[in-house]
């Protein structure tokens, strides 16, 4: 806690004083539809939340998951994503890009040992779905972060990880399919 820049903490602080009032919580991308759920299944869901982020190179099933919550497997996915706004499937996979692209940046790691580091067990898999999220893939990610000067060492880590999250509002076998078709983004079905 005490590690944590100072806008870090003034948010979990400001969270924390708000523990006990019901839990109103807005999903992303839709401030306007509020959901509500109960303080005791969100602590639990969060608890399981920080495992995966605690462990993401690690398997997290829905079953184990749910096991660190103490619910069934489908309430467990169903309250995962509306309280968070994805399934827990693809949060731990924007975490471990998140990670991936860290250790790239970062770290002179060939990239095989970052895939294997982030819990991947195929260097195929990993480049070809590091490239679906990022739209690059990780050794040309790798030589423009070398090149481009940043000035990271003025900007709180946590807002950092904020604004490099990869978008994944769509499962990445979807935008695959879009980008194989030519669509650029989620169509709509309904008939005017």
């Amino acid at each position: 806690m005490y590690g944590l820049p100072r806008q870090c903490q003034r948010l979990f602080h400001m969270v924390w004083a708000r523990r006990d009032e019901p839990a109103v919580v807005y999903q992303a991308g839709r401030e306007k539809d509020k959901v509500s759920q109960r303080p005791e299944l969100l602590r639990r869901l969060l608890r399981a939340k920080d495992r995966m982020d605690g462990a993401s190179h690690e398997a997290w099933p829905v079953r184990r998951l749910a096991g660190v919550s103490a619910v069934s497997a489908a309430h467990f996915a169903r309250s995962f994503k509306e309280a968070f706004g994805v399934p827990p499937h693809r949060y731990l996979l924007t975490r471990r890009i998140e990670r991936a692209t860290t250790l790239l940046r970062d770290t002179d790691l060939p990239i095989t040992e970052v895939a294997f580091r982030t819990g991947w067990k195929s260097l195929g898999t990993f480049g070809r779905i590091f490239r679906d999220v990022t739209g690059e893939n990780p050794g040309a990610l790798r030589a423009r972060e070398r090149e481009a000067p940043h000035g990271r060492e003025y900007v709180p880590e946590c807002i950092v990880r904020a604004t490099h999250r990869p978008n994944l509002e769509i499962a990445v076998s979807e935008k695959r399919r879009h980008k194989t078709l030519g669509k650029t983004g989620p169509q709509s079905t309904e008939v005017p």
